[in-house]
C-alpha cells in the first residue's frame, strides 16, 4: 500500500493505475486517494476508476470512492443514489456527505436523502442525511430535516443547526418545541436561532453543558 500512496505523491500514474487493480481492497482504496492527488491522469480515465470504484465488491473501495467524488469532479447522481441504499452504513454515510456537496440539488437525492432520515436503522447514516438536507438547504428537504427533529439527540442537534438555513412558519414552531427539549444542546440551539431571527443578539454563555446534563439527555435516547 504504501508504494501506490508514494506513487499519488510523486504523481506517476502507472503506479496508481496499479493500485486501482490491486487484490488488496485497501490498496484500491488508497489508489484512489491517489488518483485524487495525481495532475497526470485524462479525465476519461479518472471517471472509469470511480466508476468501477463505485461497483466494487469491497464497501472500504465503495466509501473511498464516494469520499474522493468531490475532490475528483466526478459526482454521478445516479452512482451516489445507489451508494445511499448500499447495505454497508459506512457507504451510505459518506453518500451522504457527498450528496450535500452536489450544486443544484438534485430532487431524487433529495428524496433519497429524506428516505434515509425516515427508515435508516443506524443513526450517524441519518444524522448525515440530516446535514446534507441542511447543507442543500432546499425547501424540498425541508421536511426530511423535521423529520430528524424528532430524532434522538445526536440526530436532533443536527437537526436543529439545520433549520437555520430555512425560513418558514414550520421551521419557527419546530424551533419553539425544540427549546423545550429534553436535550441541553438541542434547546440552547434553537433559544439561539428564534433569536436571530427575531433579531436579537445572542448572550455569550460560556458555561455549555455539564458533563452529567449530556450524559443525562443521551442516556434517555434509543440508542439508535
Amino acid at each position: 500500500m504504501t508504494a501506490v500512496v508514494i506513487a499519488g505523491y510523486r504523481n506517476d500514474p502507472a503506479g496508481i493505475v496499479a493500485g486501482l487493480g490491486d487484490v488488496d481492497a485497501n490498496v484500491r482504496a488508497a489508489a484512489l486517494g491517489a488518483l485524487v492527488r495525481s495532475t497526470s491522469i485524462p479525465d476519461d480515465e479518472v471517471s472509469r476508476a470511480w466508476t468501477a470504484a463505485m461497483a466494487d465488491v469491497d464497501p472500504i473501495v465503495r466509501r473511498r470512492g464516494v469520499l474522493a467524488a468531490p475532490q475528483l469532479g466526478v459526482i454521478s447522481s445516479a452512482a451516489l443514489l445507489e451508494a445511499l441504499s448500499d447495505l454497508d452504513d459506512r457507504v451510505v454515510e459518506a453518500a451522504c456527505f457527498a450528496a450535500g456537496e452536489i450544486e443544484p440539488a438534485d430532487p431524487t437525492l433529495i428524496t433519497q436523502l429524506a428516505l434515509v432520515i425516515e427508515t435508516h436503522q443506524d443513526s450517524l447514516c441519518r444524522e448525515a442525511a440530516v446535514a446534507a438536507l441542511g447543507s442543500l438547504g432546499v425547501p424540498e428537504g425541508l421536511q426530511g430535516v423535521l423529520r430528524g427533529c424528532e430524532d434522538k439527540a445526536t440526530v436532533r442537534r443536527r437537526a436543529v443547526l439545520a433549520l437555520a438555513n430555512y425560513d418558514t412558519p414550520e421551521v419557527t414552531d419546530m424551533l419553539r418545541r425544540m427549546t423545550s427539549d429534553r436535550d441541553l444542546q438541542v434547546r440552547q440551539s434553537a433559544e439561539d436561532l428564534l433569536a436571530i431571527s427575531e433579531g436579537h443578539d445572542i448572550g455569550s454563555d460560556e458555561s455549555g453543558p455539564t458533563e452529567s446534563e449530556s450524559t443525562e439527555s443521551e442516556s434517555t435516547d434509543v440508542t439508535n
